[in-house]
């Protein structure tokens, strides 16, 4: 990728982020809205716009109404953004966010497991160990 679409890329995640943070008055679109990624096709003429949303049961419909609203955020992000032509945007879900956070949560589990935490109640196997 080119280092324009490289810029380009990057100002239409922030301007997105910052319409979005001004909220819309769709009531579809509710719950914390992150914009994870925005990838711009070779010609420059369409941005993939990933959108996690939490809670988690507020994505599909969150989604659809960005999705409706597209053409108002490309407007919003083009009047923040100086270039000769925007693509036109397509929002889609990304739950890479929701899996960090379940690998995350995860591997806090087992590190409690392995300090011992959840043995609080004397039946770890230290206790094996002192009758011997």
């Amino acid at each position: 990728m080119s280092t324009r679409n490289d810029r380009l890329t990057s100002s239409i995640e922030r301007g997105v982020q910052q319409v979005l943070a001004r909220g819309l008055q769709d009531p579809r679109v509710r719950g914390l809205i992150t914009v994870t990624k925005v990838e711009l096709t070779p010609d420059g003429k369409q941005a993939t716009i990933g959108i996690s949303v939490l809670p988690a049961e507020h994505q599909k419909l969150t989604v659809h109404g960005l999705s409706s609203a597209s053409r108002h955020i490309r407007r919003e992000v083009g009047e923040l953004i100086r270039t000769r032509s925007m693509p036109e945007f397509r929002f889609v879900e990304d739950g890479s966010l929701k899996k960090q956070a379940e690998v995350l949560g995860t591997l806090a589990k087992v590190r409690e497991e392995l300090e011992g935490k959840p043995a609080a109640d004397g039946t770890d196997g230290d206790a094996s160990e002192d009758a011997t």
